[in-house]
């Protein structure tokens, strides 16, 4: 660019940062067609630019008229690479006069909170350990490589079949769990090595979209426990979560299903279907809509992998069967351990709450073993992997101390509990919801 395109490009960042906008104004621009959104005190147009945002349009949408300075330094590796792609959005600055937090949020926790990021940073804890990964994917393989020799020594018998298809579920397992790592950003330095390496582990290892991932779970991140806001917690009507939204479908008489009994009906749709059924019709369709033309390259190279490995044992109806027992039982596995840190907690529409406040709200932590940090992939952290979602999840145990000392401080709710505890609540939660579904729609 020649000078007089940067004076033009410092003149125009000049006007922009002049203009001053009180939080009032700001927050009337949340709406699909007409986004702001504020970053450090600046203020960004990000109408048009939404849609070409890397991790999907929804999830930077989802704080339109907010502050959004703690997610913007939670979800990116290097904040100061992505300011570049903010200085053509800048329209102007907060007011003088305006405090730097919206909706009455407690300015000290907020600074508290980036002081302990900051004491994060300077104890090395954003930094991985090459050799936990390297070994984690290696334990992987091994389970692929042992699954094969088994059937290939002993045969296709009931036995064998039945031992096979637990050791390729808890490969497939495991895999989602490092998947999850470098979809987080959390393993390499640079972001290209991450996203490239987590195509590979989602793709060819599992058979699923990076993409269709990342704009999924982001949205979880942004706003947990949200509805309208995290997919997590969109249940197609099938169940009714938290206290208001069955209080609310009650009232209105709706009963698609009879949610009073939902804790029971549990057991049979939501752990052997999620994963076999509508996550797998879900990401085919993204990526075919969407065009998402590399992941679908590397989902096929999965299928092929693996029905070139079973075809010759059990023929394609019988590779067909395998496959979706082995994903019924990933499946249980999968919705185990991600819903018995969400589900028990509070769910509800926007309140618009500090990073802190909003993500110990929805989230709760499992007393840490060796087995709940393999068998969860360290998710038993939940509450610090939500806080710090690139920080690498051998370190979590080594910030939570942290973490209990700020919200002792502040108050803030720090909830831990057994595997066992865990599990039972996700029932009780469904049962007191389903619950108040029915008092309302019989009372109200």
């Amino acid at each position: 660019m020649g000078k007089g395109g940067e004076k033009g490009e410092e003149a125009g960042e000049r006007e922009a940062q002049s203009r001053l906008y009180s939080w009032e104004e700001i927050q009337q621009h949340n709406l699909r067609t007409d986004k702001w959104l504020v970053i450090e005190r600046k203020v960004y147009n990000i109408t048009t630019w939404a849609a070409r945002h890397p991790g999907g349009p929804r999830v930077i949408s989802h704080y339109a008229g907010e502050d959004a300075t703690d997610a913007f330094r939670a979800f990116h590796l290097n904040p100061s690479f992505v300011q570049k792609f903010l200085k053509p959005l800048l329209i102007g600055e907060l007011a003088p006069g305006e405090p730097s937090q919206d909706r009455g949020k407690n300015p000290q926790l907020v600074d508290d909170f980036r002081a302990l990021r900051k004491t994060a940073e300077d104890m090395n804890l954003f930094k991985a350990d090459p050799l936990f990964f390297s070994l984690y994917l290696g334990h992987i393989i091994m389970m692929e490589a042992l699954a094969w020799l088994l059937v290939s020594y002993y045969g296709t018998g009931w036995i064998t079949t039945f031992i096979l298809s637990c050791i390729l579920a808890t490969s497939q397992a495991q895999a989602g769990w490092l998947q999850h790592d470098f979809g987080h950003l959390s393993v390499f330095k640079k972001s290209k090595w991450n996203h490239i390496v987590h195509k590979f582990v989602i793709g060819h290892l599992k058979g699923a979209s990076a993409n269709w991932w990342n704009h999924r779970h982001f949205q979880h991140h942004a706003k947990p426990n949200i509805f309208k806001k995290d997919p997590d917690v969109n249940m197609l009507h099938i169940f009714v979560l938290g206290d208001s939204q069955p209080v609310e479908y009650g009232k209105k008489k709706l009963k698609y299903l009879p949610y009073n009994h939902q804790h029971e009906y549990f057991f049979l749709v939501f752990p052997p279907l999620l994963i076999p059924v509508y996550f797998q019709m879900q990401i085919i369709m993204t990526m075919i809509r969407r065009r998402f033309w590399a992941d679908l390259a590397w989902a096929f190279s999965y299928y092929m992998r693996y029905f070139i490995m079973y075809i010759p044992f059990y023929g394609v109806l019988g590779s067909l069967f395998l496959l979706t027992f082995v994903r019924f039982l990933e499946s249980h596995w999968f919705v185990w351990v991600t819903q018995m840190n969400h589900i028990p907690m509070e769910i509800d529409c926007e309140k618009h709450r500090d990073w802190l406040s909003a993500q110990l709200a929805a989230t709760c932590n499992i007393e840490q073993s060796f087995f709940n940090d393999w068998f969860t992939g360290h998710l038993n952290f939940q509450i610090e992997h939500h806080l710090f979602p690139t920080m690498p999840r051998h370190n979590y145990c080594k910030i939570a101390p942290l973490v209990k000392s700020l919200c002792t401080k502040y108050g803030v709710h720090y909830e831990e509990k057994s595997l066992g505890k865990a599990f039972i609540d996700i029932v009780g939660s469904l049962k007191k919801s389903g619950d108040l579904w029915l008092d309302a729609y019989l009372h109200k």
